[in-house]
């Protein structure tokens, strides 16, 4: 993300709280504005996230290569993906960054959910017309559809090269068009967060500081304990001495905010300071520069729950199990969509039926709560990379 695009952001969100705060109710008259914003980011999401994924899976190698270090690599990568959205999850309910501020939106913007058990909510994640979900937008079973349509690409090989390559295009396309609609965020911002301003008044803005502090703490608890954890026990290094020896990559990731332009330190790091072998690191960071998301995860988690605290919803179980495994699943594809982070959490929040206005107040310190999500993501490649390197000398050792 550039940094005059940054500018532009901080600017639209400092503009509109003071039009919010001089202008009062007045500001209602910049919501259109807001409502277009949404309008275009609703417009792109199915064909996104159905050709995103599709290519997310299909460009991930060869089946008969990837093989036991693909799956190894994959597997781990899912788990700790669950496991961040879970304690972002937590996090969110112990920190209650969005409570203490009586914001609601009239009943027709948003709609309600039903209410679902966790069965049923499992059951539906199969679609019986895949056609019907992309028309509906059902998240889960738009992803569960292109999930397995990517696999089955896979499987069949050479004759499949065409469907693979128009869904390639698609994905190229819909890059192109999500970031010329991320382009006009700054607009959206205005528009929507505005008129919540002139109505509640500057307290609405004070839970984003709960919510900077929460996402700190949870990712300091996911990093220490999960990763801490998973490389002493998998990858038989001393938690301290593998902290320090990607401490390099961590900070370019908290500068650039970019886990793929991480990746030459990152492998650079893991090869040297943590004795992981060329062929592993080669294989499992480009992976999960691809689909590995922890700190987006975490991000996911709390975001979700600051909205719904913030706009006075409560979340059911099921509802909770959505957001967890559209989280982790929808990661396969996102990381080459411009403005992941947002584009995620406006997939979640449609799948649980919540404010897409929530945007507009967490897009104006994102920048601060994407260095830390970034920084987890690049750890979580470099622990990955060494617990699958230890996996694989230890196979090799006992052949």
């Amino acid at each position: 993300m550039k940094k005059s695009f940054i500018y532009q952001i901080v600017g639209a969100f400092i503009l509109a709280v003071a039009v919010g705060l001089i202008f009062g109710d007045s500001a209602s008259h910049v919501a259109p504005l807001g409502d277009l914003f949404l309008r275009l980011i609703m417009f792109i999401i199915v064909p996104l996230v159905l050709s995103t994924i599709i290519v997310g899976v299909t460009s991930a190698g060869d089946v008969k290569k990837l093989g036991r270090l693909g799956g190894k690599t994959i597997s781990y990568y899912l788990v700790t993906s669950f496991i961040a959205i879970s304690i972002g999850l937590i996090a969110g309910y112990v920190f209650q960054p969005g409570s203490g501020v009586d914001v609601t939106l009239n009943e027709e913007a948003v709609p309600s959910a039903e209410t679902q058990g966790v069965v049923e909510t499992l059951l539906n994640i199969i679609p019986t017309n895949p056609i019907e979900a992309l028309t509906t937008g059902s998240m889960l079973q738009i992803i569960f559809f292109a999930l397995f349509l990517g696999i089955g690409i896979k499987l069949v090989g050479e004759k499949a090269n065409p469907v693979q390559r128009f869904f390639e295009g698609l994905a190229e396309i819909m890059y192109k068009i999500t970031g010329i609609i991320m382009k006009l965020v700054p607009i959206g911002i205005f528009g929507l967060l505005a008129p919540i301003v002139g109505e509640y008044g500057a307290a609405v803005l004070l839970p984003l500081i709960k919510l900077i502090l929460a996402l700190l703490v949870a990712c300091i608890v996911h990093v220490a304990i999960v990763y801490g954890t998973a490389v002493k026990t998998l990858g038989k290094i001393n938690p301290i001495q593998f902290f320090k020896g990607i401490f390099p990559a961590a900070t370019v990731a908290f500068s650039t905010c970019s886990s793929s332009g991480t990746l030459p330190v990152t492998m650079k790091n893991t090869q040297e300071n943590l004795g992981v072998s060329k062929e592993t690191s080669s294989f499992v960071l480009p992976l999960g520069a691809t689909i590995n998301m922890d700190g987006t995860a975490l991000y996911q988690g709390i975001a979700v729950v600051f909205i719904a605290q913030y706009f006075g919803e409560s979340l059911s179980f099921a509802q909770i199990l959505t957001v967890a495994l559209i989280a982790t699943l929808a990661s396969i594809g996102a990381a080459g969509v411009p403005g992941a982070g947002m584009v995620m959490l406006i997939m979640v929040l449609t799948a649980v039926i919540l404010p897409l206005e929530g945007i507009a107040l967490i897009a104006g310190v994102d920048r601060i709560l994407d260095m830390m999500r970034t920084s987890v993501n690049v750890m979580g490649d470099a622990t990955a990379s060494a617990v699958v390197d230890a996996s694989e000398k230890k196979r090799q050792s006992a052949a």
